[in-house]
């Protein structure tokens, strides 16, 4: 096992009830799974396998967690398959080594195959309808209602969500007035944030 300083300088930082905890895991990953890396990531220790991170540990001020990354984040250990442990106070919260051991394998074994777990397909996104006052509005600056129209998807709906969440009817007509002003100089709703 090749060790990192950084991560040995990280357990020596940690609390007096953290140290065992992570010379623990540390130890543990290492055994189910020779040959691992190590870096800190997120300021956290991970163990590297083929370019990608197979688990994590980090220390708090009152306990650890422990994560294995990949297929196991799916989860997050709800479903009894690989995932994450948190609120570690001493190494008895951890499951048994063979039980942890058993699941940073077969997460390593995902990562050697390079299959990718499919994602489940979002699901799609209730239609805005155009508000008539926003229509009238649009139709009054043909510049702008062809920006708007050309507009994505998602960009019509920023704009038609935060014209249709106003609860004030002086509100609303403010947000109009405002987005035909920045639709005709081709700006999208959050234009404010896009080159921060």
């Amino acid at each position: 096992m090749e060790r990192d300083p950084r991560i040995d300088a990280y357990i020596e930082e940690a609390g007096d009830f953290a140290r065992p905890i992570l010379i623990h895991l540390r130890a543990m990953v290492h055994a189910a799974v020779p040959g691992l890396g190590e870096d800190i990531k997120w300021r956290m220790p991970h163990f590297i396998l083929n370019g990608k991170n197979l688990a994590g540990m980090a220390a708090f001020k009152a306990h650890c967690a422990f994560v294995i990354h990949g297929d196991g984040r799916q989860g997050m250990a709800r479903d009894g398959e690989m995932g994450a442990y948190g609120k570690i106070t001493s190494v008895e919260d951890l499951p048994p080594a063979a039980e942890l051991q058993a699941k940073l394998v077969a997460a390593a074994a995902v990562i050697v195959s390079g299959e990718k777990k499919a994602r489940p397909a979002p699901k799609p996104r209730v239609e805005i309808p155009m508000p008539e006052d926003l229509a009238q509005a649009l139709s009054a600056d043909p510049a702008a209602q062809a920006v708007f129209e050309g507009f994505a998807p998602s960009h019509r709906r920023d704009y038609l969500e935060w014209i249709t969440q106003a609860k004030q009817p002086a509100t609303r007509e403010r947000r109009i007035a405002q987005t035909v002003e920045w639709v005709a100089q081709g700006k999208r709703r959050n234009w404010k944030y896009e080159n921060c």
